[in-house]
């Protein structure tokens, strides 16, 4: 079965790739030739995930799934949320982004966060949704080389290390994005 990931980014084909079952063929979006942006105007992550999945289906004719994340910090009202990626500007750069939630957090004992993934599948002219949501603290300076995004300033509850800090396996087994990647290959497996 051939199967579109919505997405360019490289770090999350990698997680998917490890996880998805071998029955499925992945194809990303340079394989269909897709090289414009998706939109993401949602205000929630559930939308953008939705969004990206019907614009694959309905300009390349492809089923396809598409994961959308936003990293929510308690004190701040669910923020960055779904503005994660560009929570510091447009550019979408990690270390800006990371920096300005650090700065926020600065002098504030309530760091209890949570990242929140929703994958969208349309398959065979259906939409099902996926929620993976991994809690935890917003450590107090980067830490860790791994990863992507937030990872180096995530600690998932539990642990002592942030995900930057974990080996990719380990990370896989407990993060947001692996939970409803998990819960995407249980439906595929019915």
């Amino acid at each position: 079965m051939k199967l579109v990931f919505a997405t360019n980014n490289l770090n999350k084909i990698k997680e998917i790739q490890a996880l998805i079952p071998s029955k499925i063929e992945l194809l990303t979006l340079s394989d269909i030739g897709c090289t414009e942006d998706i939109p993401e105007t949602s205000p929630t992550i559930e939308g953008n995930a939705i969004q990206k999945v019907q614009y694959v289906k309905q300009h390349y004719g492809y089923d396809c799934f598409a994961d959308d994340t936003g990293l929510e910090v308690d004190i701040l009202g669910g923020r960055p949320g779904v503005y994660s990626a560009r929570y510091a500007g447009a550019a979408k750069d990690p270390e800006t982004n990371m920096n300005k939630l650090l700065k926020e957090l600065t002098g504030k004992n309530d760091r209890n966060a949570h990242f929140k993934t929703v994958i969208a599948l349309e398959i065979n002219g259906k939409l099902e949704t996926f929620t993976g949501i991994c809690r935890g603290n917003i450590a107090h300076q980067k830490k860790g080389e791994g990863g992507f995004g937030y990872d180096p300033i995530f600690t998932p509850h539990t642990y002592d290390k942030t995900f930057a800090e974990l080996p990719l396996s380990e990370k896989n087994k407990i993060s947001h994005r692996g939970k409803a990647m998990q819960r995407l290959i249980n439906y595929f497996n019915h």
